[in-house]
C-alpha cells in the first residue's frame, strides 16, 4: 500500500512542477509525454494510473532492504504531498493557475469556446488569455472535464481568424494558432457571443509583445529559485578549467567594450603571440569582425578547436598577410602537428557564391600547411523548409502507409547526419590526428556553433554533465552570438521572416542522437533536452533572449530576468539520467553518423499525438529509478559500516604465523 501511495505522490509532484510549461491534458489518454513542458495524459484516476502505480514502483523487496531508506522515502513522500496541497490552494475552480507576475489582462474569459482537438474531437470549455499563456479548461461531461490546454504565447508563430460573419456550419468560425513547437491549435467561437475579437486582440498583443512595444514576459516573471542559474557560466573560470593561460594561449579583454566585434563576448582566448594590433587587423579581414578564437583545447596534445567567420576574399581574391600569419600562430601553438585543418561548414558551391558578396574561403596556396575541407551543410533557408515539411508529416495525423517515404522527403535526418558527420570529423582530427582545426561557415554563428559544440560534446566528458551542457550552450551559442531573437522570432509577429531557422533545434537533435548511441555517458536525460527546447520558445526565462552578449548587457537581462538554469538546477533530479555511469563518461565518444543509426526524435516531434508515445511515462520511471538508486546507496553504506564495526570487534592478538606452513 505504501509503495502504491509513493508512486502516486511522486507522479502528482511531477504534474505540479509542470506549471511552468506548455501542456495538453486529456482525461482518457493512455500516456504522458516525458517533457516537463508538454503532456497529453491523465492528471488523476483511471485504469492507467492504477496500472502505473503497480508497474512503475520499485519492487517491495528492494524498497524494504533498509529501514532508514524506507523512513526517508516516507518522509519525502509526505513532504511532496504537503507541497502539492499548497500548490493546489493557489488557485480555485476553473481559474487558470498563475505564475508570479502573470495576470489576466482585462479579466478576459471567453466562455462556450470549442477546442477542435485533432485526436478526440471537439471539446467545449472556457478560454483564458494571460500575459504569458493561453489556457483552456474544458467543462461539461465527466469525460471532458479533466481536459485542459496550457500554451505559452511565446511558442505562437502566427494567429489567423477562421471564417467570417457569413460562415455557416458548426465550428466554422474561430481562431487558429500556428506554433513553433510542431503543433497548431484551433478554437471555435459562437458568433452571437462576440468573443472572438477580444481574444484575437489579446493574443496578438501578448504573443507578439516586441511588435506591440510591450515587455517580454521574462521581464515580468518573478519566481524565486534556490539556485542562481546566471552563475553557471563564468568565462574565465571555464578557460581556466581547460588549462588556460598557457605558453601558447592567453585570455584577452580586448573586446571588453564590444569594439573589436559587437557579436563576440567580452572575454576571448587567442594565441599568446598575437598583439592587439594583430587582432584588429585580422578583424578587418574577417566577416563582421569575427576573428578566429579558441573554443576548446585538448588537455594532452594541445590541439585546438577555434571558430571564426569567412575571410573577405571577394571575387578579386584579396589576401591578408596578418590573417595568414594569425592562422600560422594557431598552428604553431600545437607543437605536435605541422598542419592545420580549416573546416568550412558550407557546400563548396555556396562558398564560391559568397565570393560575389565579398566573402569566400581560404586558399590553400595563401595559407601554408593548411588543408581546406567543405562539410556540405546547407544554409538556414534549406533547414527552415525541411522543418516545415517535417511538421506536415508529424502533425496532426500521420500517414501510416507512407511514413518512411514522407519522412525521407523532408530530408531532416539527412541534414542531422551531415551536421553530426561534420562534428565527428572535427573531433577526430583533434583527438586522433592531434591536429588543430579552424571552423567557420559564412558569419560563424549558426553552422559553426553546431560543429564546435557537438565536437566538444564528443571530446570532453565535462560537457556531458547537466551543468557542463549548460556551460556549453552559454559559451558556444549564447555568448558567441547565435542570433536567437532572429532565428526564433521572440515576441515578433513577422512569421515569414527569412532569418528564422531551426539551427539550435538541430543541435539539440544531434545531441539527442548521441545520447541514444551512448545512453550511459550523459548525466542528463531526454526530458532535459525537451525542456531546453520548450523554454527556447516560451519567453519565460531570459536565457535565450536577444542576439548578442552586448544586447543582453544593455538590457540588464541577468538582473531583470530569471535564468532557465535556475529552474533546472533547482529541480535537478527531474533531469538526471538514472543510467549515467562515471566510468563510461571518461571516453571520447565517436558516434556513428550513418542513416542506419539515426532515428526521428518521436518524443519531441510527435509528442502531441497520443498514439506515438510510450504507454509508460518515462519521466516517472526515471524518478523511481533515481529513488531506488539512492536507497541502494544508503543500504550499501549501512552494510559497509556494519562490516567495519564487525571487523573492529573481531580484532584480536596478532598471530605468530602470518602465512600457511607448507609441509
Amino acid at each position: 500500500m505504501e509503495k502504491s501511495r509513493s508512486a502516486e505522490l511522486l507522479e502528482s509532484n511531477t504534474a505540479s512542477r509542470s506549471r511552468h510549461a506548455s501542456s495538453d491534458s486529456l482525461g482518457e489518454s493512455e500516456s504522458k509525454s516525458s517533457s516537463l513542458n508538454s503532456k497529453l495524459g491523465v492528471e488523476s484516476g483511471g485504469s492507467r494510473s492504477s496500472r502505473s502505480k503497480g508497474s512503475n514502483s520499485p519492487s517491495k523487496s528492494l524498497c524494504s532492504t533498509s529501514s532508514s531508506a524506507s523512513t526517508d522515502l516516507h518522509l519525502q513522500v509526505q513532504e511532496l504531498k504537503t507541497k502539492q496541497k499548497e500548490s493546489q490552494s493557489v488557485h480555485r475552480g476553473d481559474e487558470p493557475p498563475l505564475l508570479p507576475g502573470e495576470v489576466i489582462p482585462g479579466n478576459l474569459r471567453a466562455r462556450d469556446v470549442t477546442y477542435l482537438c485533432p485526436y478526440i474531437g471537439p471539446v467545449r470549455g472556457t478560454l483564458y488569455v494571460t500575459n504569458y499563456k493561453l489556457y483552456f479548461k474544458a467543462s461539461g461531461s465527466e469525460r471532458d472535464s479533466a481536459y485542459f490546454c496550457d500554451v505559452p504565447l511565446g511558442v505562437v508563430s502566427r494567429i489567423e481568424k477562421v471564417g467570417g460573419a457569413t460562415s455557416r456550419g458548426e465550428n466554422s468560425y474561430g481562431i487558429e494558432l500556428f506554433c513553433k513547437d510542431m503543433r497548431n491549435l484551433r478554437f471555435a467561437h459562437k458568433q452571437e457571443n462576440h468573443s472572438r475579437r477580444d481574444v484575437f486582440e489579446k493574443l496578438q498583443q501578448y504573443a507578439f509583445p516586441v511588435s506591440n512595444k510591450l515587455p517580454i514576459f521574462a521581464f515580468e516573471f518573478q519566481e524565486k529559485y534556490p539556485v542562481n542559474g546566471w552563475t553557471v557560466y563564468e568565462p574565465i573560470a571555464e578557460y581556466k578549467r581547460q588549462g588556460l593561460p598557457t605558453e601558447s594561449w592567453k585570455i584577452t579583454k580586448i573586446n571588453e567594450n564590444y569594439e573589436l566585434c559587437d557579436t563576440y563576448p567580452a572575454i576571448l582566448a587567442v594565441p599568446a603571440a598575437a598583439t592587439d594590433d594583430d587582432l584588429r587587423s585580422v578583424a578587418n579581414f574577417r566577416s563582421r569582425g569575427r576573428i578566429p578564437v579558441l573554443s576548446w583545447i585538448h588537455p594532452e596534445s594541445q590541439a585546438t578547436i577555434t571558430r571564426c567567420s569567412q575571410p573577405q576574399v571577394g571575387v578579386s581574391g584579396k589576401r591578408s598577410k596578418d590573417d595568414e600569419r594569425y592562422i600560422q600562430m594557431i598552428m604553431d601553438a600545437n607543437a605536435q602537428s605541422h598542419k592545420i585543418f580549416i573546416m568550412d561548414a558550407r557546400p563548396s558551391v555556396n562558398a564560391v557564391a559568397n565570393k560575389a558578396k565579398g566573402g569566400g574561403y581560404e586558399s590553400e596556396d595563401a595559407y601554408q600547411n593548411a588543408e581546406l575541407v567543405f562539410l556540405d551543410i546547407h544554409n538556414i533557408h534549406v533547414m527552415r523548409e525541411s522543418l516545415r515539411k517535417l511538421k506536415e508529416v508529424c502533425f496532426p495525423s500521420i500517414d501510416e502507409y507512407r511514413w518512411l517515404s514522407n519522412l525521407e522527403a523532408t530530408h531532416w535526418l539527412e541534414h542531422v547526419r551531415c551536421i553530426l558527420a561534420g562534428a565527428l570529423r572535427v573531433a577526430d582530427k583533434v583527438e586522433s590526428n592531434k591536429t588543430s582545426v579552424v571552423v567557420h561557415c559564412s558569419d560563424g554563428w549558426d553552422r559553426t556553433a553546431q560543429l564546435t559544440s557537438l565536437a566538444m560534446l564528443m571530446l570532453d566528458p565535462h560537457y556531458r554533465t547537466i551543468k557542463g551542457f549548460e556551460v556549453l550552450i552559454e559559451k558556444e551559442w549564447i555568448s558567441f552570438g547565435h542570433k536567437f531573437a532572429q532565428r526564433i522570432g521572440h515576441g515578433d509577429d513577422k512569421h515569414s521572416d527569412a532569418d528564422r531557422s531551426p539551427v539550435f533545434l538541430q543541435f539539440i537533435d544531434c545531441a539527442w542522437q548521441i545520447t541514444q548511441q551512448f545512453p550511459n555517458a550523459f548525466e542528463f536525460n531526454e526530458h532535459f533536452l525537451i525542456t531546453i527546447l520548450d523554454h527556447l520558445y516560451s519567453c519565460l526565462f531570459g536565457t535565450f533572449l536577444y542576439n548578442t552578449e552586448q544586447q543582453r548587457v544593455k538590457e540588464d537581462v541577468k538582473n531583470k530576468t530569471v535564468s532557465l538554469w535556475s529552474f533546472i538546477n533547482s529541480n535537478i533530479e527531474d533531469f538526471t539520467n538514472p543510467l549515467y555511469t562515471t566510468y563510461r563518461q571518461q571516453h571520447v565518444l565517436f558516434p556513428v553518423a550513418s542513416m542506419r543509426r539515426l532515428q526521428l526524435w518521436k518524443s519531441y516531434y510527435c509528442r502531441w499525438n497520443p498514439r506515438m508515445r510510450t504507454q509508460e511515462p518515462i519521466l516517472m520511471r526515471s524518478r523511481e529509478l533515481l529513488a531506488l538508486r539512492d536507497q541502494l546507496r544508503m543500504r550499501y553504506e549501512d552494510l559497509k559500516k556494519e562490516v567495519e564495526a564487525k571487523n573492529t570487534r573481531n580484532i584480536g592478538p596478532t598471530p605468530r604465523v602470518s602465512s600457511p606452513i607448507q609441509v
